[in-house]
């Protein structure tokens, strides 16, 4: 396990070089400029400004420096924000971000597995065709649409919950949750419904069964662990998808996570915030991915073979 450990984590470094590569090439590709707006700058300023950045340097040179700014940790400054870093805006983002993110993918988490098993276990009765009427429907919605309905039906009509911002109140982060969460229920309980069904016509579940042990014995001792497997396989991907959706979520209900820095530097040409969200963001999808690698191998013996 540790010199595969170690072959998997010397495999990051080239495929975070290749993202922070493409995103470098795309932004500055991109038309406009970090200090382009309405009112036009006097040249003089504007190339002044370029200098302080090193934006009048050809861009090979420009890649250069944020190479090197990187090996030495540091992200660089912020164009919108000369009086903070990158690592700065970072920094005030990522614990509401990290909060709204987890929260999400436990309660996804928890609420697939349980609904995935409450299907399997009665299947193609009444039960099943609506737990999976509901995974059909949470998986056609997009977030960024199921997100307007949430405020419209809870905060407009019923005013259950707040409709949006972020003072500290744990009630303000209902509704992002479960606009995250839901398409992830959706996939996870069609998994659990799945797998538990395989699992539950093998072998070894009939012997358990003629052996007189309970349904809940059987479930918990000798059926979870495989049903895990492919749950966790997608834990990967389910964390890439809560990242990236978190983006828009945020810019939704107006929280100040890292997602809404996200949007305004994307808007405004700010490379540096960008590039360093993109960096975090491919750094803990690789991290994650690496995590579930490790957890399939816990749980199947012949992975680790």
């Amino acid at each position: 396990m540790t010199p595969a450990l170690l072959r998997r984590l010397l495999q990051l470094l080239p495929t975070l070089l290749l993202l922070v590569t493409l995103t470098f090439l795309m932004l500055h590709a991109a038309p406009g400029g970090p200090f382009d707006d309405e009112r036009a700058l006097p040249a003089a300023t504007r190339a002044a400004i370029e200098a302080q950045y090193r934006l009048d340097q050809p861009l090979w040179q420009q890649y250069q420096h944020y190479i090197g700014q990187l090996l030495r940790g540091d992200l660089g400054p912020s164009y919108q924000y000369p009086d903070r870093s990158v690592a700065d805006l970072i920094g005030a983002g990522l614990p509401l971000s990290a909060l709204l993110g987890g929260l999400a993918m436990l309660l996804a988490l928890v609420c697939g597995l349980m609904l995935g098993a409450m299907a399997a276990l009665k299947p193609h009765g009444a039960r099943d065709h609506l737990l999976m009427l509901f995974a059909v429907t949470g998986l056609s919605i997009p977030n960024f649409v199921l997100a307007p309905l949430l405020i419209l039906l809870m905060a407009v009509t019923l005013q259950w919950l707040p409709a949006g911002g972020w003072s500290g109140d744990p009630s303000q982060l209902v509704l992002p949750v479960l606009a995250l969460a839901l398409p992830q229920i959706a996939t996870i309980a069609r998994l659990t419904r799945a797998a538990l069904l395989d699992v539950l016509q093998t072998p070894w579940i009939r012997t358990a069964r003629a052996k007189g042990l309970s349904e809940r014995q059987i479930i918990w001792r000798h059926a979870l662990r495989p049903v895990m497997l492919p749950v966790i396989s997608y834990l990967g991907p389910a964390a890439a998808g809560t990242l990236t959706g978190s983006v828009v979520i945020e810019q939704i209900f107006g929280l100040p996570g890292i997602g809404r820095y996200f949007v305004l530097a994307a808007m405004n040409r700010d490379y540096g915030v960008v590039l360093g969200v993109v960096l975090l963001y491919g750094v803990l999808i690789v991290v994650f991915n690496l995590l579930v690698d490790l957890l399939h191998a816990a749980l199947d013996p012949r992975v680790r073979l």
